[in-house]
């Protein structure tokens, strides 16, 4: 059951318009609790994802309260704006996650990669639709079941992505990736990964969860250019200015970016050797540089 707050979050419909639409319309029936709380179940949901695309380009709420389920479909179809097919992929992406649809929910992200390309797709709908669902995480409105399988199924694309790009001979630069011990949300740091090796950059990719002794152990035995890290949780009791002091004296002499939630709070670091990024595009330009 989700809350009249989740749906706001998730169609961009402010929470007193969807309680008019209730009292007006009747494609909305939510269940109550003794407190008198709404709750709605996961059809309504789908459905006012439906009702807000389609309202958003331009038609009436009123018309679409007497249209059925089929002729509602075929409207959303029939969208051709480029605003409007990314709203709709990323809206059947969460219906999709909703009923664990493994099938489809991999049929919309294949079709998407092969038709804008990786890129486009991470920037215009994978990104986005985290973003969007990420309250329900944080909330625990959604099962944890559906957070593995909505991150693994991304997670796969990327890894495909990653090995379709063309083997490196004579690297200029290597870059080594990481995430600190305790984090486990890799796919930031994956995207980035694919970025570089898509742009002919060596990289070592650790992955998740990389005691700090561990990667100075590679840093020491391959002594890679930049060191790359993605920071959401602090690590293993320690503050965040603790934690970069010590990455910055470990890895002292070797750049260290670090992006992620973390770093967001804060505007530059003090150390030389450490660059916050605050953005992924801030991270793009970094590296391209």
């Amino acid at each position: 059951m989700f809350t009249i707050k989740d749906l706001e979050n998730l169609s961009g419909i402010k929470a007193h318009t969807i309680r008019i639409w209730e009292q007006r319309y009747g494609f909305l029936k939510p269940q109550r609790t003794d407190t008198n709380i709404r709750n709605y179940s996961n059809e309504e949901l789908k459905t006012i994802l439906n009702i807000s695309l389609l309202n958003k380009n331009g038609f009436k709420v009123s018309k679409l309260d007497k249209m059925d389920p089929a002729e509602i479909s075929a409207k959303i179809i029939e969208l051709n704006t480029a605003g409007s097919v990314t709203e709709r992929t990323i809206n059947e992406l969460v219906k999709l996650m909703v009923d664990l649809n493994v099938y489809a929910f991999d049929t919309v992200l294949r079709e998407h990669i092969a038709e804008k390309g990786m890129e486009a797709t991470v920037t215009m709908i994978i990104f986005p639709f985290l973003e969007r669902i990420g309250l329900l995480w944080q909330t625990g409105r959604i099962n944890p079941a559906q957070e593995h399988f909505v991150s693994n199924m991304i997670r796969q694309k990327l890894i495909v992505g990653i090995d379709n790009c063309p083997a490196i001979e004579r690297p200029e630069k290597t870059i080594l990736l990481f995430l600190p011990e305790g984090e486990h949300h890799e796919i930031g740091l994956l995207y980035i990964n694919y970025l570089l090796r898509s742009r002919g950059v060596e990289t070592i990719y650790l992955g998740a969860n990389v005691p700090l002794k561990d990667a100075v152990f590679v840093l020491n035995l391959k002594k890679p250019d930049i060191a790359f890290m993605h920071l959401t949780t602090v690590i293993n009791g320690q503050n965040f200015p603790e934690y970069i002091m010590e990455v910055s004296n470990c890895f002292s002499g070797t750049p260290v970016v670090v992006s992620g939630h973390l770093p967001r709070k804060y505007d530059q670091s003090e150390l030389p050797n450490i660059h916050f990024m605050h953005s992924v595009q801030e991270v793009i330009s970094y590296l391209s540089n």
